[in-house]
């Protein structure tokens, strides 16, 4: 007869396999947030699928493995979760190359936005230590300010503008404005305080941060670019998975699925313009004649920043590899 003591140890010493395919994905929003039917489930029951049921996918939304946005980067380094969602720009320094998509002119939807990031994806994934599941973006910000209107070229000079990340700063200080970095989460209030007088922001998040309570004018076409996000495995975790795994892993990350994330998305910004409208701020269009005004400050800015480093690329290389045909 075993001694019921040698058996425990033989148990410890047996890996528990069931335990060993689940994977945790970590995301700081709630679990009702677009992306968890846009992305994040369609992603893990597609895993699940394609490997046989050898891999799943365990949810820890709303924070519970860390609450900062711009800390999801660093769960997977330091090994807290398999898998993260993450916001590339908002610690935009750390991924220089995926940071080009913010820059104006290289795409006008989160539609487009996504198929332009995901044509320099195998030049941006060198600049992680993970592997990318999926890649997509939202659509280029608009203005949304409380006081005044931003009709023309010269209404923007003087104002205080939150701006999604430092990638739009050259422009909008071209421009005479004076661009402010604030987390989003403080955003309605500042603008409703005045503490600024404008903020710049997908129109996915109008709704979501309550704009159309704080603001009064919604103006389209001031120069700024989309956002990136992403959901990324630690590399470890990669690392360990079998060849059959990794297999499904690869079906999965060159799947659809980040083109049907840019797609929710873009219905997200759209709705987003038709609560603004509904609830009664004035959509402003700037018209041809002051767009070729900004155009032209775009322009002569545009130049200095492509020569710039972009890791060990320049910012016009990522460029370039976006906007290709």
């Amino acid at each position: 007869m075993k001694h019921p003591l040698l058996a425990m140890a033989f148990a410890a010493l047996v890996p528990v396999t069931a335990a060993a395919s689940e994977l945790s994905l970590a995301y700081f929003m709630g679990p009702k947030h677009p992306m968890n039917a846009g992305y994040f489930t369609p992603m893990g029951e597609m895993l699940e699928e394609v490997s046989n049921g050898e891999l799943t996918v365990r949810q820890f939304p709303g924070g519970a493995l860390n609450q900062s946005p711009p800390k999801q980067y660093s769960l997977l380094l330091d090994g807290t979760a398999d898998m993260a969602f993450l916001l590339p720009s908002f610690t935009n320094k750390l991924f220089p190359k995926t940071a080009v998509i913010g820059l104006p002119g290289i795409c006008v939807d989160a539609i487009s936005c996504t198929t332009a990031i995901n044509k320099a994806r195998s030049e941006l994934e060198t600049e992680y230590n993970a592997k990318i599941i999926g890649l997509w973006a939202n659509s280029p910000p608009v203005l949304i300010t409380r006081d005044k209107p931003v009709r023309t070229v010269d209404d923007l000079k003087g104002m205080t503008i939150r701006v999604v990340d430092p990638t739009s700063t050259p422009f909008l200080e071209a421009l005479g404005a004076s661009p402010v970095a604030l987390p989003v989460s403080e955003i309605n209030q500042a603008l409703a305080n005045g503490v600024v007088d404008g903020v710049m922001i997908d129109p996915a998040g109008i709704g979501s941060f309550k704009l159309h309570e704080a603001g009064s004018y919604v103006t389209t076409d001031i120069p700024g670019g989309a956002s990136s996000f992403a959901v990324a495995m630690s590399a470890a975790v990669f690392d360990r998975l079998s060849d059959s795994e990794k297999a499904a892993v690869e079906k999965v990350a060159t799947s659809e699925l980040s083109a049907q994330a840019g797609a929710t998305y873009a219905k997200i910004s759209d709705k987003g313009m038709a609560l603004a409208e509904e609830s009664g701020l004035e959509t402003i269009d700037i018209g041809d004649e002051e767009r070729a005004k900004m155009q032209a400050v775009i322009d002569a800015v545009l130049p200095e920043l492509l020569a710039q480093p972009a890791g060990d690329k320049t910012v016009g290389d990522i460029m370039t590899l976006m906007v290709q045909d």
